[in-house]
């Protein structure tokens, strides 16, 4: 076990699974969520060092050397230096190609690796997971209903797909549809954005994986508890990233995030207001 996973063990301890009800689980997996959300919202300067580090880690499970640090104060600034990358669609075409030239970009070998890690993590789960295998209800499997947590769990959807939906949906929408979309459609004009992974709004997979174990009901081995380790260390440390293979690029986290509640959520989901995201360049999108 490295230092990192020590420390991330440490600052983490996993609940008394035998003491604690729903209930109580719940409540400290509200907890839980609102850490990670202060994260994916946070405004603090990146933590370079922190983050360059977790980097090179994760370079290196691709077998690939440490990059050159590319840091930028936007995603603004961010768009010329990435232009020879991948797109999304690139990537997946290659992945579909049954005969693909060439050696496999980084970034699908980044995204492979984090597939894996996931499925690693989900694997770990002490129940069915939702993340990977949606449960369903009665002889007809319909989705379990989402509704106020109490109330949930009250009427006896199971605590899993409540911690799901309250953690990992929840997340999701606060940080994807919330912030992160709107900021590319600006970005982009709502076209093709090179491959890039998101930093602090990561937070929703990584918060989900964390809560699980925090809360007793997830055991990750030492190698998937050091490896969550390094991406929970981004989510704290920086913003959006394009990995390259000579040169990543990292982008600092805002200087100032205003948030409103999303109506009719059960979550604490947020989105950003009309003009609430500035970056430390001055780049202020959102406005109109």
């Amino acid at each position: 076990m490295t230092a990192l996973t020590r420390r991330y063990a440490a600052a983490e301890p996993v609940a008394d699974v035998r003491s604690e009800s729903a209930h109580d689980r719940w409540q400290e997996a509200v907890k839980i969520r609102r850490e990670w959300l202060d994260h994916g919202l946070s405004t603090q300067p990146a933590d370079r060092r922190t983050a360059e580090h977790s980097l090179t880690v994760i370079y290196a499970r691709i077998s690939r050397p440490k990059p050159r640090f590319e840091w930028v104060d936007s995603p603004e600034k961010a768009i010329p230096l990435v232009a020879g990358l991948p797109t999304l669609d690139r990537l997946y075409g290659w992945i579909r190609d049954p005969h693909p030239q060439g050696t496999p970009p980084l970034a699908s070998d980044l995204a492979m690796l984090e597939s894996q890690l996931r499925g690693a993590l989900s694997a770990g789960v002490s129940h069915a997971d939702p993340e990977l295998s949606p449960t369903r209800r009665g002889k007809r499997g319909e989705p379990w209903p989402e509704l106020p947590p109490l109330k949930a769990l009250d009427t006896g959807v199971p605590l899993g797909v409540v911690l799901h939906q309250g953690i990992r949906t929840a997340l999701h929408r606060s940080l994807a549809h919330g912030y992160r979309i709107p900021i590319r459609n600006v970005l982009t004009g709502g076209g093709p954005l090179p491959a890039c992974w998101y930093g602090q709004q990561d937070a929703a997979w990584v918060g989900y994986y964390d809560a699980l174990h925090r809360l007793g009901l997830a055991s990750y081995g030492p190698d998937e508890l050091e490896h969550l380790g390094h991406w929970a260390a981004l989510v704290r440390s920086c913003g959006w990233w394009w990995p390259g293979e000579e040169v990543c690029v990292v982008v600092d986290r805002p200087e100032m995030v205003r948030v409103e509640p999303v109506p009719g959520t059960w979550h604490d989901e947020v989105r950003l207001r009309r003009g609430g995201v500035r970056y430390r360049d001055g780049w202020h999108p959102l406005l109109a």
